[in-house]
């Protein structure tokens, strides 16, 4: 074993046997009293033994590794203490509680070890000699270490005044050194040292260094918590602070700290993805809302200002996966027909797949009500994986609704599209505008001028809310309008729009709607099985020709939905859950009352003045009856039947024609001057207009002018010129299903339509003859019942009066008798 001291120093004085405590991690010094906690078996032992058996003494030594639990001689320091045992107490735990007094400094002889292995070690000790140390140089250490003493206690509150003076009471070095090492923190290991220099001098030098690096880290720790106090102080102070504004905030009805609330917002404006333009505007306006008093309104507007800029999803986009195929499923499994929207919406979603941004298009959807514009945007938005959004701008006249507020306005908002955005938190939904063509214009603005910006790909990237006062990128947004009617809709706004027409369904589509969706659909909705009820074929029919008059199938469905509540009510009446009711049309007056309306069915026999024309309302085609009288008179011409101006105009046209061939009808070119003409349209309360009545107009006129009948199974449709020119009209489509309904055989159209036939379902083509006209001469000839056609146009002479007027002259002179 290795020793601190030199061979030639005097260490033995007397020999002892004793019993040994090893000590971890504390070093025992003479004149020292040290309590200390037992636990170890071996340590008690000893520590009993020393009480019966050595006269309370014991070794007390340090072991070299505080980690082994059973050390054996060669883990022991060799200089150690001997100590008497002052007090015992033996604690709950197992463990005793010891309080030690150190005697004398001893080194153990290696050959005087015994007992290690029988858990009670005994040991040979030897006695050191020690000097106390003299001169002028002891006495230079002696005063420096007491005032470093003194000093230490000073900083190290921990220790009583009262052992300072006892500590400093020592003179000799030695002695000293060995009074203060206990009450210094340092290391075990040169504690050790200390307890190994038998050279008083160099003892109490060594221990005067750790003196002082205790008395340099006492310093610093000292500051250390001195800096932490005040901090915490610090701390308390604002958190005392912060306590009253809480409290004076809720006494004046504020909850929350305006400081906590703005930074809040500074941490959301950090973590926001947003445009720099916006974020700088936003910091400034935070910092505006730092300064400004809670209580004062301009706070409210600032607050509410960066609340909107933080809440618009200005580059959070929705992920769009655009699958077409699965696109045109559900389309096809939402609606039926509609193949041209599909198209082209299936047409801009594979577009859209190809690149990554297509600037529009912007798509409007222009049909009556009913006919499912509006579902149809939502199914666009399904099958895209978008969020939709519905405006409704219907009634809307104030640009601000479109542009937002200017922040000055008390109550300012921005625009119904930036708070729809909010609501959605995505900026790229398919968003769908509808009743476009219900805005209206009053001194507050022009909100369809409004709507320019948002509807332009070009321009709709850097919309301006008038809130915001900042530009808001809207090129994302698949857009889509909706209108009943495209006339109302102003010119440039039309302009921005791509115009996708659903004229509404035929009677063939209706029927399959409601067996496939609308029937299923209300059975379900009324608690009903489809084995309760069946309704059949021809009652769906009846119920779309005699109770329904729409373009859409909004009026069958409510229909459907009224027998389905009145087989609910038999059901739940006759108390047999799983009865099964047929419904047929015969059964539909009971159900459903008296049929609503009668569609237009062809006359029984052909009849002079009587034509029949084709119309095409909101509500889908039908056919028109035009009646004309001739009376004795003075040329007045009477128009009747709640006709539109441009209708009006068609007669007055029709008319003109016929004057213009008088010669050739056999007609005076003055009869009109001695008739008086009554032009009557029924079912008056109807508004009628547009120009395609213009053949049958003329029509019913020349037949009651020559006093021939129109063939009753032919409808005609055309518009008319003063030439006799058959020009091209509209809605073809639901004209021919309004003939086809009312069993027509012939349908008269322009030429110039003829393209128009490939939009027309084959059965509805299957049914009728269709015959293309260009001239009025042509419908007449087609149209007119006359032994030899040739007749009609035979260039009568002058002066010859028809067999029509004639009768009516001759009526005439026998009421003049009489």
């Amino acid at each position: 074993m290795t020793s601190f001291f030199s061979d030639d120093q005097p260490r033995r004085m007397e020999r002892l046997r004793l019993p040994v405590m090893s000590l971890r991690e504390v070093v025992m010094f003479p004149r020292s009293i040290v309590p200390l906690f037992v636990g170890r078996e071996a340590s008690i032992k000893a520590i009993e033994n020393a009480v019966s058996s050595y006269d309370k003494k014991i070794f007390l030594v340090a072991q070299r590794a505080p980690e082994t639990e059973k050390p054996q001689p060669e883990d022991l320091f060799r200089v150690g203490t001997v100590s008497k045992i002052l007090q015992m107490l033996r604690l709950p735990d197992g463990t005793i509680k010891v309080l030690f007094e150190g005697l004398y400094r001893a080194e153990w002889d290696e050959d005087g070890m015994e007992g290690f292995e029988d858990d009670f070690p005994t040991a040979r000790v030897t006695r050191m000699q020690e000097d106390d140390g003299e001169g002028s140089e002891a006495e230079a250490l002696v005063r420096t270490a007491h005032e470093a003493m003194e000093h230490y206690g000073r900083i190290n509150k921990k220790l009583a005044p009262e052992t300072i003076l006892a500590i400093n009471a020592q003179t000799a070095p030695g002695r000293l050194a060995d009074a203060v090492m206990p009450h210094l923190k340092v290391d075990y290991i040169k504690k050790q040292e200390i307890l190994e220099q038998l050279d008083p001098n160099k003892r109490l030098e060594e221990a005067f260094a750790l003196l002082q690096g205790e008395i340099e880290i006492s310093s610093i720790e000292k500051k250390i918590k001195s800096r932490v106090k005040q901090q915490m102080e610090k701390n308390q102070r604002e958190y005392y602070l912060n306590e009253q504004l809480k409290a004076i905030h809720k006494e004046m009805g504020r909850d929350e700290d305006p400081l906590a609330e703005v930074a809040e917002f500074e941490q959301r404006l950090a973590e926001k993805d947003m445009p720099e333009e916006a974020r700088e505007k936003a910091l400034r306006e935070l910092k505006k809302m730092k300064h400004t008093p809670p209580s004062s309104a301009e706070y409210t507007v600032v607050r509410n200002y960066v609340e909107w800029i933080l809440d618009l999803p200005w580059n959070v986009l929705q992920p769009v996966d655009i699958d077409v195929a699965k696109a045109k499923e559900i389309l096809d499994a939402d609606h039926y027909g509609l193949e041209k929207p599909k198209e082209r919406i299936l047409e801009y979603l594979a577009v859209q797949s190809l690149v990554e941004q297509i600037k529009g298009p912007i798509l409007c959807l222009v049909g009556p009500p009913g006919v499912g514009k509006t579902s149809l945007a939502k199914s666009i938005a399904r099958a895209m994986g978008r969020e939709f959004v519905r405006l409704s701008l219907g009634g809307v006249r104030d640009e601000a609704e479109i542009r937002g507020h200017r922040r000055t306005y008390v109550g300012a908002l921005p625009g119904k599209i930036i708070q729809s955005l909010k609501r959605v938190k995505y900026n790229n939904p398919v968003f769908c505008l509808d009743e476009v063509d219900k805005m209206s214009t009053d001194f507050r603005g022009d909100p369809s001028a409004a709507l320019l910006e948002v509807l332009d790909p070009e321009q709709n990237s850097s919309f301006g809310d008038h809130y915001l006062d900042l530009d808001y990128d809207l090129s994302k947004i698949f857009f889509i309008t909706t209108a009943n009617a495209l006339h109302t809709i102003p010119l440039p706004l039309q302009d921005r729009m791509e115009i996708i027409r659903i004229p509404g369904y035929l009677e063939t589509e209706k029927l399959s709607i409601a067996k496939q969706y609308l029937a299923p659909k209300k059975i379900k909705e009324n608690g009903l099985k489809p084995e309760n009820v069946t309704i059949t074929e021809d009652a769906i029919l009846e119920v779309i020709r005699r109770y329904t008059r729409e373009a859409g199938v909004r009026n069958v469905e409510r229909e459907l939905a009224s027998l389905c509540r009145k087989t609910a009510r038999k059901l739940v009446e006759g108390g047999d859950r799983e009865a099964n009711f047929t419904i047929t049309d015969k059964e539909l007056p009971e159900l459903l009352g008296v049929p609503k309306f009668r569609h237009g069915e062809m006359e029984e026999e052909p009849q002079v003045g009587v034509s029949t024309g084709l119309a095409y309302t909101d509500v889908g085609g039908e056919m028109l009856l035009v009646e004309t009288a001739l009376m004795p008179g003075s040329g007045k011409v009477e128009i009747t039947g709640k006709l539109g101006d441009v209708m009006q105009e068609s007669a007055r046209a029709a008319l003109s024609y016929i004057r213009s061939r008088s010669a050739t009808f056999g007609l005076k070119p003055d009869f009109h001057k001695e008739i008086d003409i009554h032009i009557h349209v029924p079912e008056g309360a109807t508004p009628k207009d547009g120009p395609s009545a213009g053949i049958t107009l003329a029509t019913a006129m020349v037949s009651a002018l020559l006093n021939l009948p129109v063939r009753n199974d032919l409808a005609m449709t055309g518009e008319i010129t003063l030439r006799g020119r058959v020009l091209p009209i509209g809605g073809l489509r639901e004209k021919l299903l309004a003939a086809h309904r009312g069993l027509i055989k012939k349908v008269l159209i322009p030429e110039e339509n003829a393209k128009d036939l490939k939009d027309v379902p084959e059965a509805i083509l299957n049914g009728l003859e269709i015959v293309e006209v260009k001239h009025m001469d042509q419908v007449l000839e087609q149209a007119i019942l006359c032994n030899d056609a040739t007749k009609l146009f035979c260039g009568r002479d002058e002066g010859v009066q028809p067999l029509a007027l004639s009768l009516l002259k001759a009526q005439f002179q026998d009421q003049t008798r009489h």
